[in-house]
């Protein structure tokens, strides 16, 4: 972390608390809060420096004080949303090494895009003013597992847990053939990314946010085993 970012912190906690001297509202404390990270690019930035400090053992695990968690009461300034994996193994705060109020997240196994998480992320552009949507996959998951299966195991799935799996389906069917099982699997993940990636993209909303410059759309891909975050921000590594 840079010294600039280093002393933003403090000068908030002593921004809200010279605010409760004055006898400030809810309203006007929440003013206060205001997100350091004002670009796609310098949102990108953040994350990769945050999974760099909890791949490296120097997370700092973001915590607020009293005063500062009083600031969100009224509202909230994330800067960007991640869809992202439910699976419990990728805790996306803790992964970017993020604190309260930083990221807007929509977690569904498979990170697959489905009609609540569209509307959650619309909401993240039109009312959040987030710069960054991020789709992140990762390594072993078992709904892109699933999606690979033949369809004779998958019959006896339930129809709401195969109607997931049917939204992964079609981003693996020009999947290379790829002897190594565990390489085989990083790149199905990374297939899927790609295909969820360019289905936020066709959206209304989210593709016009991207193309007047708003936000970015990009993926990455968490390595669960070593901690660490491959993230996909040219076209070409996001081409389905």
């Amino acid at each position: 972390m840079d010294e600039t970012a280093a002393h933003i912190a403090p000068d908030l906690e002593r921004r809200i608390l010279d605010a409760i001297r004055r006898g400030a509202s809810m309203a006007d404390i929440a003013d206060l809060k205001q997100s350091d990270v004002a670009t796609p690019d310098a949102a990108i930035q953040a994350l990769k420096d945050g999974n760099a400090r909890f791949f490296g053992g120097q997370a700092t695990r973001p915590e607020v004080s009293a005063n500062e968690r009083r600031a969100q009461i009224m509202g909230q300034t994330p800067y960007a949303a991640v869809l992202a994996c439910s699976d419990s193994r990728v805790p996306v705060e803790l992964v970017f090494d993020q604190g309260l109020g930083q990221l807007f997240v929509v977690r569904v196994a498979g990170n697959v895009v489905s009609e609540s998480g569209l509307g959650t992320l619309e909401y993240a552009i039109r009312h959040l003013d987030v710069h960054l949507i991020v789709v992140l996959g990762h390594e072993a998951c078992g709904a892109v597992a699933a999606a690979l299966l033949p369809e004779a195991q998958l019959a006896d799935e339930p129809r709401h847990l195969l109607a997931l799996i049917r939204r992964i389906q079609p981003s693996l069917r020009a999947m290379p053939a790829i002897r190594d099982k565990k390489a085989r699997m990083r790149e199905a993940v990374l297939h899927n990314v790609r295909h969820q990636v360019h289905r936020l993209r066709q959206e209304e909303v989210i593709g016009a946010a991207e193309r007047a410059g708003q936000i970015r759309v990009i993926g990455a891909y968490y390595e669960i085993g070593s901690g660490a975050v491959d993230f996909l921000t040219e076209e070409e590594d996001l081409r389905p």
